[in-house]
C-alpha cells in the first residue's frame, strides 16, 4: 500500500512538472499560432487539430530534437519549428522539399534540415498505398518522431519501413507520436476507408518494431464520425475521429 501511494505522488510530481515546463512552449505556441505565416486556410483547423493539446501531450519541449515525417504543405512545421528554433533541432523527411523550400524564406526558419534526402514512395500497379524506400533517416538521439494524418497512405511493408526507420532515429526514451483518421477494427479495405487505418493494427505495427505502446488521447476522438465514409466527404472533412497514439522507444 505504501508503494502504491508514493507512485501516485511521483506520477503527480511529474505531471506538475511536465505542466509547469510547458508553459513557455505554450506561449511560443500561441505567439507561432497568430503568425502572419499562417492563412486563413490554417487557422480554421486550429479548432479541430488543438495544436497545442496535442504537442503537450507528446511532450514537445523547446529543447527537444524533432523529426517530422511527410510534413505535407507544413502545417504542423510552421507551429513546431518556432518552438525549438533556439534549443532544439527540426528534421523533416519524406515529400519535405515543398514544406522546407516554402518556408525557408520566412524569418525564424533557417534552422529547417530536410534529411533522408533519398527516401522516395513508390506505389505498385493497381495498389492504392505506397512503399517506403528509405534505408534510415539520416539523424540520431532524437527526443520526437511526428507523422501526423499519414500512416494510412503507406502500404504494410512501407509502415513497417517507417515505424523501423523511427525506432532507429529516436533515443532511448524518446516519442513516436502518430495521429491518423480511425477505421473500424478488422474492417477489410474498401471504396470508402481508404485513408482510415485501424488503430489496434497501428499498435500490433508499432510494437512490433520495438516500441512500447505508453498511452493514447481522446483529443480528436468524434462521436459524430460513423467511420463509414471516406475522410474527404462533406459529412466528415475536417471532422474525422483520430486516434491519438503515444509510443516510446525502451
Amino acid at each position: 500500500m505504501y508503494r502504491f501511494f508514493m507512485t501516485l505522488i511521483f506520477v503527480a510530481l511529474s505531471s506538475q512538472v511536465f505542466a509547469a515546463d510547458f508553459e513557455p512552449v505554450k506561449a511560443a505556441l500561441e505567439k507561432a499560432m497568430a503568425s502572419e505565416i499562417r492563412g486563413d486556410a490554417d487557422r480554421a483547423r486550429d479548432r479541430n487539430r488543438k495544436p497545442i493539446e496535442t504537442l503537450e501531450f507528446f511532450e514537445l519541449r523547446q529543447d527537444s530534437k524533432v523529426l517530422e515525417l511527410l510534413p505535407g504543405g507544413g502545417w504542423y512545421t510552421k507551429l513546431i519549428a518556432p518552438v525549438v528554433r533556439d534549443e532544439g533541432e527540426l528534421h523533416l523527411a519524406i515529400g519535405a522539399d515543398r514544406a522546407a523550400t516554402a518556408l525557408s524564406q520566412h524569418e525564424g526558419f533557417d534552422k529547417l534540415n530536410v534529411t533522408a534526402k533519398d527516401a522516395s514512395l513508390s506505389r505498385g500497379e493497381g495498389s492504392r498505398f505506397f512503399d517506403l524506400n528509405l534505408d534510415d533517416f539520416g539523424v540520431k538521439n532524437l527526443d520526437i518522431v511526428f507523422t501526423f494524418r499519414n500512416y494510412h497512405n503507406l502500404s504494410e511493408g512501407g509502415r513497417a519501413t517507417m515505424n523501423e526507420a523511427s525506432f532507429k532515429a529516436l533515443k532511448s526514451g524518446g516519442i513516436y507520436a502518430v495521429v491518423d483518421h480511425t477505421r473500424r477494427h478488422m474492417e477489410a479495405t474498401n471504396n470508402e476507408n481508404g485513408r482510415r487505418i485501424d488503430p489496434v493494427l497501428a499498435i500490433k505495427e508499432i510494437e512490433a518494431a520495438g516500441f512500447e505502446f505508453e498511452d493514447f488521447s481522446t483529443l480528436h476522438y468524434r462521436a459524430d464520425d460513423e467511420l463509414r465514409y471516406e475522410v474527404g466527404r462533406k459529412s466528415v472533412t475536417g471532422n474525422t475521429d483520430r486516434w491519438t497514439l503515444k509510443f516510446r522507444k525502451p
